[in-house]
């Protein structure tokens, strides 16, 4: 992709314009996306110049299929809540006309490949280069560890999280200005430890996941109501992301276990269920599914799919009035399979989150935007996934829900479990200062377990 920035000077009639990361066919074949141009708002309108909002998932590596669900929630959000229209239904298509506070909006676009270094990259080409006011991102753990950190450095800049699930991203980095909306991975397992223990009555787990901090986390949410209840979990196999043939990875798990908690995404949940199939292992009542894997992206394994039941952020397959419209509208505008997905409700959120609160500031982001995270601080949003506050760290307090995959002529979800106000110390298991999740932390032992887990 060229690397040389243009500049498009628009109309007074072109209320918005999107800057895009090169085209989406290149992104979605893998290809680590690299921004090709800026755009520039000439209009203006109502209280003053353009709010210049960023947003940064993958378009390149083993999670560039969510590229087009997370740039396409958040631009929902921009249709629904700000006044834009869609200009096509491609990952970087432009929305015209958004305006939040009587101000027009100026959207760049950021494209990672789910390392902490290419997200850090690209934040700061947002922050510094383009300029932008608030920052939406990014996708993955490792990158949100990252970009927290970063965004210690930018004081004049918000930042409200995408996807990025670890635990540490809040908990442990405390930056000021960084806001998560969407919770974290363990939060998004509550009620898959005491699903396994109790309904599919495991006794013996193993785990294979992705050698970083979010699959990290999610296991720790796990344990936390698996291994309290009394199971063990008697292995934990781990691949670096970058690993595309899971054979000899799914060749390490013990044959003497009840079932596998899969914690993979993208590319790498179809690689990864594949070989364990091949293997002629079942999915239905022996494999669980971490967040990411409950995604319509996993639908490429086939129907074997059917049965696997997993943790997840958002009410896949739901029938509340609040998720139905949300679906339902979402449709009508973009792609209709992408709504079914974490990462398109959770950008969605952020973007939701940044409307409502740039909307009760009148659009101010002066003085170092303290009267705007105050306004994010005290939002209390209700989302399609339900309602939503922040704790201390600026981390939401959320509910959580055990989903299936289900075949009824075609895959799909349906929720078997909605455990609300899940916090981020989930039941107490989990404390500030703590040692974060890794490849073998916590361990995996008997005791209290989280109010929701008992009984």
């Amino acid at each position: 992709m060229a690397r040389g920035w243009t500049t498009l000077a628009a109309s007074a009639a072109a209320a918005l314009v999107l800057a895009g990361c090169g085209s989406s066919n290149d992104n979605s074949s893998g290809s680590t996306a690299t921004p090709t141009s800026t755009a520039t708002t000439a209009a203006s309108s109502g209280n003053g110049k353009a709010l210049k909002i960023g947003v940064l998932t993958t378009c390149g590596g083993p999670f560039a299929l969510f590229e087009a669900e997370a740039f396409s929630g958040a631009k929902y959000a921009l249709v629904q809540d700000a006044g834009g229209k869609a200009a096509g239904t491609g990952p970087q298509d432009q929305v015209t006309g958004a305006t939040i506070a009587e101000r027009p909006v100026q959207l760049s676009f950021g494209c990672s490949d789910a390392t902490p270094d290419k997200a850090v990259a690209e934040a700061r080409r947002l922050v510094e280069s383009v300029k932008v006011d608030v920052l939406l991102g990014p996708l993955s753990g490792d990158e949100g560890i990252a970009v927290a950190n970063y965004a210690k450095t930018q004081p004049q800049v918000t930042f409200v999280n995408g996807t990025s699930g670890a635990q540490e991203t809040t908990l442990s980095v405390h930056a000021p200005n960084f806001f998560r909306f969407g919770g974290d991975g363990a939060q998004w397992m509550a009620g898959l430890g005491s699903y396994a223990y109790n309904t599919l009555h495991w006794k013996k787990a193993a785990i294979l996941g992705e050698d970083y901090s979010y699959p990290y986390t999610q296991a720790a949410g796990f344990l936390a109501e698996f291994c309290g209840l009394g199971g063990q979990v008697t292995k934990r196999v781990w691949a670096p992301l970058t690993t595309t043939d899971w054979s000899s990875y799914v060749a390490q798990l013990p044959r003497d276990v009840d079932g596998v908690l899969f914690l993979t995404g993208g590319t790498n949940t179809v690689n990864a269920l594949k070989s364990y199939t091949q293997l002629g292992q079942q999915i239905n009542g022996h494999a669980l599914g971490g967040s990411s894997v409950l995604d319509p992206t996993a639908f490429t394994v086939g129907n074997q799919l059917a049965g696997l039941v997993g943790g997840s952020p958002v009410p896949l397959g739901g029938t509340g009035a609040d998720w139905k419209n949300y679906v339902d509208g979402f449709s009508k505008v973009y792609k209709p399979d992408l709504a079914q997905s974490l990462f398109t409700v959770l950008y969605y959120d952020g973007m939701r989150a940044i409307i409502d609160g740039l909307n009760k500031v009148k659009g101010d982001v002066a003085g170092n935007q303290k009267t705007f995270r105050d306004a994010l601080t005290n939002l209390n949003p209700t989302f399609p996934n339900g309602s939503v506050k922040l704790d201390a760290n600026r981390n939401s307090v959320q509910p959580a829900y055990v989903v299936q995959v289900v075949d009824n002529g075609k895959l799909g979800f349906k929720v078997a479990r909605t455990v609300p106000e899940v916090s981020q110390d989930f039941g107490g298991a989990f404390k500030p200062g703590a040692k974060p999740p890794g490849r073998d932390s916590p361990q995996c032992a008997k005791g209290p377990v989280p109010q929701w887990a008992q009984g």
